[in-house]
């Protein structure tokens, strides 16, 4: 028979979001991790907060299938732009 304690410490959680409290912080925090630049990580907070997930996962799938960025954040912002522009120019017309 174990001990209740051996057997949790057998079982470690993985406790790296500990300050992340809602959805759109874990998705900006994956976002900015996914593209190497958490540096920005609180720009895609905001971004996660106010714009449409439909965008961002626009963009974030552009990225990923650019193979050889220079500067993913970059590239994610440039197609960010554009995408919203579209839904801009469409929304007028």
């Amino acid at each position: 028979m174990q001990k209740v304690g051996d057997i949790i410490n057998e079982y470690k959680l993985d406790d790296t979001d500990k300050y992340v409290s809602r959805e759109f912080q874990k998705y900006a925090y994956d976002l900015a991790e996914e593209l190497g630049d958490m540096q920005h990580k609180s720009l895609y907070m905001k971004l996660a907060k106010e714009t449409p997930r439909g965008l961002l996962d626009s963009a974030r799938s552009f990225v990923k299938d650019a193979q050889n960025a220079r500067s993913k954040g970059r590239l994610f912002m440039w197609k960010l732009k554009q995408l919203k522009d579209e839904s801009k120019n469409k929304k007028i017309k």
